[in-house]
């Protein structure tokens, strides 16, 4: 075909392209994320608890461990249970806040790290630390700066396991806070926990965060911990799950009682820092899961640019059609999944969210190309 031919047939092309992103997008909304939208929790006739070992790891983070650790602590579970807090050499005034919790509180477990792990980089080496004191197989992962939404945050969590579960995934959510950036970080969280959420419950379970996670120990020293990822800075979460995760050892608990709130960052930059970092693991998942979520991301970023050139250059009315269909599916499934998720303030904006992706990939993508800084 002549560069003349091609001219001719360019807003056929732009418009094909056009309904090919709209159709991929279309596919992951139907197969995958109504999944989420739709999820009902198993219905158990009784409640199995299991000994439970909540752990978290702490770095200098004295106001955490003293705002949110309480509200680990009074959760309701009549079954044995523990927490442990790995306080990894601290200068603050961690270990004295934690003695004085401790007083209180028989079931927790104090840490004290005093030297730091060499060649062993993030918090692999604390965390491991944590999970071999474990008195208890199934072991609950948060960190310091997360609560709980609800009392019954441990007692929801340990009911995802049945039967050949190894691996619970739950939701990590942020704080609501006034102002754009929140939204922009809630959105953004809620859109990544759309997907490893929506992947699991698929059968395709491809990362957790270490926010609200569960697995057993069995699992962990099956697989000889982080051993593999230890020359990595992060992926103590989602580049373990991604190892060692199954179609038939992983479940999802999907609650709002379930759910762990963080504070977000007050500031786009410490957002982006934040946001680098954890993209810079991205490299090491398995190829069909870089694949899926590649196609996805890609159609995702290309869908509005497309969309105003097929309308400008095409058949507007064919344009807006397709758009309109998007929207609605989209809307329903975003409906749904907030509301699951607590995060139904988000819903009223999940367009101009949506258009904000673009330039979310745009700013965000070349973290995926960069060297991780080594850091806690």
């Amino acid at each position: 075909m002549s560069w003349m031919q091609l001219k001719f047939y360019w807003p056929q092309i732009l418009f094909s392209l056009f309904a090919f992103a709209a159709l991929v997008q279309l596919f992951y909304y139907l197969w995958f994320f109504r999944r989420l939208a739709f999820f009902k929790n198993e219905s158990k006739i009784q409640s199995q608890q299991h000994p439970v070992s909540v752990i978290i790891c702490a770095r200098d983070e004295d106001e955490n461990i003293a705002r949110n650790l309480p509200g680990v602590l009074v959760q309701k579970y009549s079954s044995s249970h523990e927490v442990i807090v790995v306080n990894d050499n601290s200068v603050d005034d961690s270990k004295y806040i934690l003695q004085e919790l401790k007083k209180t509180f028989k079931f927790l477990q104090v840490v004290e790290l005093t030297q730091e792990a060499k060649l062993i980089n993030g918090k692999k080496y604390p965390l491991s630390i944590g999970i071999t004191e474990a008195r208890h197989e199934i072991v609950l992962l948060t960190d310091a700066d997360c609560v709980p939404s609800s009392e019954y945050w441990l007692q929801k969590m340990q009911d995802g396991y049945q039967p050949g579960v190894e691996v619970v995934l739950g939701y990590g959510g942020y704080h609501k806070l006034p102002g754009l950036l929140n939204k922009l970080i809630r959105f953004e969280t809620f859109h990544t926990a759309l997907q490893y959420l929506s992947y699991a419950m698929a059968g395709i379970p491809y990362m957790g965060v270490g926010r609200n996670l569960s697995y057993k120990r069995d699992v962990f020293f099956r697989n000889k911990g982080f051993a593999s990822l230890n020359h990595i800075p992060s992926g103590d979460d989602d580049l373990f799950i991604n190892k060692v995760a199954t179609k038939k050892n992983t479940a999802v608990v999907l609650e709002p009682e379930a759910i762990t709130l963080s504070n977000p960052k007050t500031t786009f930059s410490s957002w982006m820092k934040q946001k680098q970092r954890h993209y810079t693991t991205a490299r090491y998942y398995k190829l069909k899961h870089k694949f899926l979520l590649g196609l996805y991301t890609s159609t995702q970023f290309i869908f509005y640019p497309l969309l105003i050139a097929a309308a400008l250059l095409f058949d507007w009315r064919l344009v807006l059609g397709i758009l309109g269909l998007k929207l609605i599916v989209q809307g329903i499934i975003y409906f749904k999944a907030m509301k699951k998720m607590n995060e139904s303030d988000l819903w009223p904006l999940f367009i101009l969210l949506d258009i904000w992706m673009f330039f979310y990939y745009v700013i965000f993508a070349p973290a995926l190309w960069k060297k991780a800084r080594k850091i806690w």
